[in-house]
């Protein structure tokens, strides 16, 4: 725990901070801390192409991240996510972690608490495609080999390789 500690101080305190990982001339240093930050503090992080700039993703305990993946910069992913094997991830893509109850009328909603405790977990399977600016509610399982056009609203999951996109998404064609 001490370990997970350390590295997420030096993330959040320094590692994020640091240039783009594409920046020409100090982007591929940068981006080699973030990911060794990230190899000890998630659950399992395998050969990463990519960590880029403020990511956010919590205490990032119950993250898991396949083999070339990569996250884009500004994203926001709560701990129970999992992330398969070459998935691109573009920047600020948010995946919602939870939702707040609703359902007494009597009750200020902040004061409710969240729907669900652990909260739902979110999983993107291998060789998906995730556009810019993409929200996920809670929850989502995006399937292999699909597309989330930039600015999607993703509510509901789809079939293996599906093309989606919209608020809220819906398919727009199938790759195969």
């Amino acid at each position: 725990i001490m370990k997970r500690t350390f590295f997420l101080l030096l993330y959040y305190g320094f590692a994020q901070y640091l240039p783009d990982s594409y920046s020409p001339v100090l982007g591929g240093i940068s981006n080699r801390v973030r990911i060794f930050c990230a190899k000890r503090i998630f659950k399992k992080c395998g050969k990463v192409s990519a960590i880029n700039r403020k990511t956010y993703f919590g205490t990032g305990k119950d993250i898991v991240i396949g083999d070339y993946s990569s996250i884009g910069a500004y994203c926001v992913i709560p701990n129970n996510t999992i992330i398969g094997r070459y998935v691109m991830m573009a920047p600020q893509i948010h995946i919602v972690a939870n939702n707040h109850r609703h359902d007494d009328i009597t009750r200020p909603m902040c004061l409710q608490g969240s729907q669900c405790s652990p909260p739902p977990q979110t999983i993107i399977e291998d060789d998906c495609w995730i556009g810019v600016r993409v929200i996920m509610t809670p929850g989502r399982h995006i399937k292999r080999g699909s597309i989330v056009a930039a600015g999607a609203v993703l509510t509901k999951d789809f079939e293996e390789y599906s093309i989606v996109g919209g608020n809220p998404a819906r398919l727009i064609k199938k790759r195969k």
